[in-house]
Parts: C-alpha cells; structure tokens; sequence
C-alpha cells in the first residue's frame, strides 16, 4: 500500500504519540507499504513552529527531510497538476492545505492516512 501521511499523522509518528491510531501505526510501520510525505508538510510545520502553535518540534521544523529520510519516508514535491487538481476541487473544504493532500493523495492513488473525517466527501481512500 502506498501512504501519504497527513502532517498531524506524520507528527504523531515521529514524537510516538498515543493519538495516532492503532491502524495508522500498523500501516506505517509495515515494510511492505510505501510512506510518502508532502512538501506541505514541511510548509506547515515550519510555519506552526514559526508563530509558536508548534513549540515542541524544534528540531523538526529545522530539518524535516532529515525526519523523513531517518524514517525511510518518501518526499512528495507539489506539481502544476496538484496545484490545478487542488484549485478545482468542490465542496465546502476551503482551507488549501487541505485541498491540495487530497488532491495529491487522489492524483498519485494513495491512501490518505489522516483523523479528518471531512475528507470522506471526497474521491479519496482514507485509513484511521
């Protein structure tokens, strides 16, 4: 299976956080399926961290491709494509962060690995 980690899913993995869920640690953790993680990512890390909603990750808003390559996580960079499949998506969901994991998520046909029920009303396959 192949994974995108929203970036609260890829936070609680790192920092071993009882708030990931059973599944989701199964799922990350199992050798056979592929762990990817957006460019985002790194954007709202380091951007929580900046205004001090995300004062614990220190180090991992310095270097969040030393997280991921410590992990054996994939980088996943934003597209034109993502950005116009994101910027078209419908629904009420109007926070672009968002937007854009499902639309990344839904391009690449991986299974979105996030708490966010929300994401249901979209195309997407979701695992919590």
């Amino acid at each position: 299976m192949r994974l995108l980690l929203d970036t609260h899913a890829l936070i609680w993995w790192l920092a071993g956080d009882p708030s990931l869920s059973a599944n989701a640690k199964a799922a990350i953790i199992d050798p056979e399926n592929e762990v990817f993680v957006r460019a985002a990512s790194a954007w709202e890390i380091a951007t929580k961290y900046r205004i001090g909603r995300l004062s614990q990750a220190a180090a991992l808003a310095l270097d969040v491709s030393g997280a991921l390559a410590s992990q054996g996580f994939t980088e996943l960079p934003v597209t034109v494509l993502h950005g116009q499949a994101a910027g078209g998506l419908p629904g009420p969901n109007r926070d672009p962060i968002d937007r854009m994991l499902i639309a990344q998520a839904t391009l690449a046909g991986l299974v979105l690995v996030s708490n966010e029920a929300v994401f249901d009303r979209y195309a997407v396959r979701r695992l919590w």
